[in-house]
């Protein structure tokens, strides 16, 4: 599974997560100039056409362009809304369990909400 770390992400999280697992792809969307500082809809569609799951924080505005990409029959292959005010053990055990557990063409269409 490709994940795909939107600019607003907490780095802990990601650097928790990179240590209990260093085998994930991960990617920042700040270390990719082409959608570093890009609106909602065209960083959803760079996701889609490179097959990354989107991970943010943003729950006011990703949601609604991910699920008008839905509606319109374009690809997306997932968004993960991620509480900022959880502990981040609990947001990697919840991450993992989810990366463990599905394959990532589940994802497609789908707004997944961590913690569950």
């Amino acid at each position: 599974m490709k994940l795909l770390l939107d600019e607003n992400f907490n780095n802990n999280i990601m650097r928790a997560l990179l240590q209990r697992r260093s085998d994930l792809e991960v990617l920042r969307v700040q270390d990719k100039p082409e959608i570093a500082g890009t609106d909602d809809p065209t960083l959803l569609a760079w996701a889609a056409e490179h097959e990354y799951i989107l991970l943010t924080h943003d729950v006011r505005t990703i949601t609604k362009y991910a699920y008008e990409r839905v509606k319109a029959g374009l690809r997306m292959p997932g968004v993960v809304e991620v509480k900022r005010i959880a502990p981040i053990p609990k947001i990697v055990d919840e991450l993992l369990l989810l990366i463990d557990a599905t394959n990532p063409n589940e994802l497609e269409g789908v707004v997944t909400y961590i913690p569950m």
